[in-house]
Parts: structure tokens; C-alpha cells; sequence
């Protein structure tokens, strides 16, 4: 299965019209992108809740880290340098963190809203080399739709 990301925008802009609550926001999405794609093991946000600090929000999958720093792994990556990590061989990044022991690639997306970053989208697949640059972007914009008002 392939995901359909002019179907899926649509389908996330219709089930979040009107939310402002980023939590709710967050679940929702980390469902509906979660389901859109075989690729995808593990979906869901770790979101800034102190300086330089992940936690955990909602997600799709089996558990995940409960904390991650800025300074570790690509989730913090994407938070600190603010922009898309898309990792084809997580073991070939520096740091990496496993958090799941059958996670092969990994595709991490800060969530700009008005006050800044608030979390990261963290996507994780059990296949090599599973994420494209097309990926990144339609996703951007589907975050960009949902948060980029609050």
C-alpha cells in the first residue's frame, strides 16, 4: 500500500477542522498517517516540553523512548537544526538511538507553530531506505496545515 498524500490531506484537514488542542491534533494525525502506509511502523510525536527535551506524545506502533535530548538521536536532530531528517540506514547515523530494535530507517519532521517548534513527527519503518523526499514534503505540508495557525 502506497499512501495517497491529496487523500490523506484532505482526511486529516476534515477531522481537525476547528481543533486547537495540539494534543488532539497530534493523536489524530499520528493515527491517520499511521494507517496510510505499510511503510510506516512506528508513528508519532515527541513533543518539546522543556528546553532542549523531548518527551513522548501521542503515537501508533510499539512503545518508544520515553525522553530524548536534542542532542541525541535523529528526533533531536530534526529539533535542534529545525528541519527534516530523512535517514535511509539508521545504524549510519550518529547517535542514533534505538528505541526499537526493528527500526531500519526513519523519517523525523519539527512541528512549526507560531511560537516556534513544538514537537517533532517521528516515522519509523522496518524496511531499508523506506522514506523519499516526496514523503518529507507532502508531510510537511499536512503539519504546516495543522499547526502552522496555532
Amino acid at each position: 500500500m502506497s499512501v495517497d498524500y491529496d487523500d490523506l490531506a484532505k482526511r486529516i484537514a476534515a477531522l481537525t477542522e476547528g481543533e486547537t488542542d495540539e494534543v488532539a491534533l497530534m493523536a489524530t494525525l499520528a493515527c491517520e498517517i499511521h494507517h496510510a502506509d505499510d511503510r510506516f511502523d512506528w508513528t508519532g510525536f515527541y513533543r518539546v516540553t522543556e528546553p532542549e527535551l523531548l518527551k513522548i506524545g501521542p503515537y501508533q506502533g510499539g512503545h518508544g523512548c520515553l525522553v530524548i535530548p536534542f542532542s541525541r538521536g535523529v528526533c533531536g536532530a530534526a529539533a535542534r537544526e529545525g528541519r527534516t531528517q530523512v535517514v535511509p540506514d539508521v545504524e549510519a547515523f550518529p547517535g542514533h538511538i534505538a528505541c526499537a530494535s526493528s527500526t531500519r530507517s526513519e523519517l523525523v519532521i519539527p512541528v512549526h507553530a507560531q511560537r516556534g517548534i513544538i514537537a517533532v513527527l517521528d516515522i519509523d519503518s522496518d524496511q531499508p531506505d523506506a522514506f523519499t523526499e516526496e514523503d518529507a514534503a507532502a508531510l510537511e505540508a499536512i503539519l504546516k496545515d495543522v499547526f502552522g495557525h496555532l
